[in-house]
């Protein structure tokens, strides 16, 4: 389909998704980086109302960020009824590395997940990841997806909205209401962003607040922003946007909660932090004009003028399409013991979304690689072979 314009910028993951899945499905587009040419900018922000990527254009239809489901009926083909050996929920680290895992045992293997990447695409940098001392998110993340497209592995840019089994087969439904069939599932979720639950917030969402700084970052050059958080991407996020906004504000709950690098290249770059306060109101119809904080201490509320507010509060595991299919804990992560097992035999689980206490991208990674694994053994264990058939 010709006429497809994606407006973009060069580091988001999102926008990366929406072209890889046009690619897929042979859809012809023309980029747009809005995050090098203002005037791109200001007509994105025109067409769509949006201050924020990917945005796509195709005749009257306009999709705003990577919406699995609109993509597909537009762009889309059916779902074909065969069984694979193994579904991957989550295309993070490790849901990629399930994937790759399971390829190298023979297993027919699909991984269905919106988010290439998950929360590690939207790292600006990655310190430590053994084999690189520095990388940026999406670089890394560029790697794994090479990998696993070099690899016999069918790879969906969807998102799963409910998984049960009928007898021994597990039947994984998408919010493009395409069913799949497996014999085991691998959950590999992740997490999500947490959100500040404001009045307006929604409405904002993509026209001045955003979740995504290497997304949007980029679409606030010279412009006064905030970021709301106190750990280590909340400080990391604060830094990058000093060379891209015209000021910046760290607005902290409590203490910060992060490593004392970042606290020292902050205060270097002169971001203004406000310890012990919290964003109490949004301001702003069609856009954020700016925000009120409260001092936790006094009551004290101060209004910010920014155009822009980054949240990295922290992040929820991305479980709730899970009902009560397996076992999870009070913070909803899933019980899986240290072979990643689930209560539920041909479940598995790896990952952020987990129990496991340390949640770092190279732990991840080494958890998808015992799932696989452990996913592998079940099937021998039904009986089932997954030698590869021989050539025709």
């Amino acid at each position: 389909m010709a006429g497809v314009k994606v407006y973009t910028t060069e580091n988001c993951p999102y926008c990366r998704m929406v072209q890889a899945f046009l690619k897929k499905y042979g859809v012809e587009y023309e980029i747009v980086d809005v995050g090098k040419d203002r005037e791109a900018a200001r007509e994105m922000i025109r067409v769509s109302g949006q201050r924020g990527v990917p945005v796509t254009v195709s005749g009257d239809e306009m999709i705003v960020g990577f919406d699995a489901k609109r993509l597909r009926e537009l762009f889309g083909t059916p779902v074909t009824d065969e069984v694979y050996d193994a579904i991957i929920v989550g295309a993070g680290p490790a849901g990629l590395t399930a994937a790759v895992y399971c390829a190298r045992k023979f297993m027919k293997t699909i991984v269905l997940g919106e988010n290439v990447g998950g929360q590690a695409a939207w790292s600006w940098s990655i310190e430590n990841y053994m084999g690189f001392p520095t990388i940026t998110g999406e670089e890394l993340i560029r790697k794994f997806e090479e990998q696993v497209r070099g690899s016999d592995i069918v790879l969906e840019l969807d998102s799963v909205q409910s998984i049960r089994k009928e007898g021994d087969i597990f039947l994984v439904r998408t919010v493009s209401e395409n069913t799949y069939r497996c014999r085991t599932v691998i959950l590999a979720p992740g997490k999500e962003p947490r959100t500040l639950g404001l009045p307006g917030e929604n409405r904002l969402m993509g026209r001045g607040v955003s979740v995504c700084s290497t997304c949007d970052a980029p679409l606030f050059r010279d412009r006064p922003v905030a970021v709301a958080g106190g750990g280590n991407a909340a400080l990391q996020t604060a830094i990058e946007l000093t060379k891209i906004a015209s000021s910046v504000a760290l607005i902290v709950r409590s203490a910060l909660r992060c490593d004392e690098v970042y606290v020292a290249r902050t205060e270097e770059l002169g971001v203004r932090i406000f310890l012990h306060h919290e964003v109490t109101e949004l301001h702003g119809d069609a856009a954020l004009t700016g925000i009120t904080i409260r001092d936790q201490d006094t009551g004290k509320e101060t209004v910010l003028d920014v155009e822009g507010l980054f949240l990295a509060i922290g992040l929820a595991p991305n479980t709730g399409f899970l009902g009560d299919l397996v076992v999870l804990n009070e913070q909803g992560e899933i019980l899986v013991d240290e072979n990643g097992h689930t209560n539920v035999p041909g479940i598995f689980a790896a990952g952020d979304a987990t129990c496991v206490k340390a949640k770092q991208i190279i732990v991840a990674a080494g958890e998808g690689a015992k799932a696989a694994l452990e996913a592998h053994e079940y099937l021998l264990g039904m009986g089932l072979s997954c030698v590869p058939e021989p050539p025709a």
